[in-house]
């Protein structure tokens, strides 16, 4: 009985903090921008009276289409042909720049240019919500993910400070994602970049800053250069074997050797030795095998979804296919 009261104790402790007062939650993180980062107390708690909880938001956050949609629907979304043909256009005009960003960080144009039209169209549709608003909505409001946008709303400071931005006047998406690459405030802070050398990481207006930033975002997280992202498969049986794989995620968990001597047949021949994993995707035609390679994994840690990751990779390739037939 006496283990058991540490762990009944800690149950009912994080409890309490799931339903915490909001007024509470708001004046220890004033507290402790205060005490860790210097902040003044009295005008960071005036600046936290002009945030706007929009209940909007928190209607948005609690159906995401990742969770509410299967592949075939959500693929309709993004592989239009007007989004494609937006692609090509993006790159056409940011060619050069697009270029440079291979050299320096070994990721192709395509995946560059179709992050940025998953994420806001090319720019297009950035987000309406203060960021401001968001993330005070969500780190003191929305108590599943309450301690990571409180996270995120003092990264939004201190970015705020660093940069010289006014942090009411930033617009982003009802998570508080910024700019046309969609970037958190932890990763602007980590891996936005100042690619154009004027002094100032712009991922709002400045396409050379927005570029620079999503490659360097992808080199730091591992992508590979001249290496395939994902496959289409062909499986016979699935197999329990098989069938176990696909329960483990996307994370790359076993090889292409191993998985072919359980009956998945390559379109195409990759190294025995290359990690993958394999995923089951409910298509429009029924389910899809693909194997996902350690480049599709690198897409996940921009959105951890099989499904924007498969997006992306789509999209990308038929960019790149059309960017290719050079058509006007």
């Amino acid at each position: 009985m006496k283990a058991i009261r540490p762990l009944l104790l800690l149950l009912a402790l994080c409890a309490g903090l799931a339903h915490a007062d909001p007024r509470q939650l708001r004046e220890q993180f004033i507290q402790r921008m205060s005490a860790e980062h210097g902040f003044d107390a009295e005008r960071l708690r005036r600046l936290l009276d002009e945030a706007v909880v929009r209940q909007s938001i928190l209607e948005a956050i609690a159906r995401p289409a990742e969770k509410r949609l299967s592949w075939g629907e959500y693929r309709r979304i993004f592989l239009t042909p007007e989004r494609v043909r937006g692609g090509l256009r993006y790159w056409r005009e940011h060619e050069d720049v697009l270029q440079k960003a291979r050299r320096e960080y070994g990721v192709p144009p395509e995946i560059i240019v179709a992050i940025i039209g998953v994420e806001t169209r090319y720019g297009r549709h950035a987000g309406t919500y203060r960021v401001l608003d968001a993330l005070s909505t969500l780190g003191f409001h929305y108590p599943p993910r309450a301690a990571f946008f409180r996270r995120e709303l003092g990264e939004y400071l201190l970015l705020a400070r660093e940069e010289g931005m006014d942090p009411r006047q930033p617009l982003g998406s009802y998570a508080g994602a910024m700019g046309k690459p969609q970037f958190i405030p932890s990763s602007f802070r980590a891996y936005a970049v100042d690619f154009d050398g004027d002094g100032r990481r712009d991922i709002w207006s400045n396409d050379a800053d927005v570029i620079g930033s999503v490659a360097n975002y992808f080199a730091r997280h591992g992508w590979k250069a001249g290496q395939p992202v994902a496959l289409r498969v062909r499986i016979d049986k699935p197999t329990p074997e098989l069938q176990a794989v696909i329960a483990r995620g996307y994370k790359p968990s076993t090889t292409v050797g191993e998985l072919q001597t359980l009956g998945v047949r390559l379109p195409s021949p990759l190294p025995a030795e290359m990690p993958a994993a394999l995923l089951a995707l409910k298509g429009e035609q029924g389910t899809e095998y693909w194997l996902a390679l350690p480049n599709f994994y690198a897409i996940t840690r921009y959105n951890h979804s099989p499904l924007y990751a498969m997006a992306v990779y789509q999209l990308a390739d038929a960019i790149r296919r059309l960017h290719d037939r050079k058509e006007p």
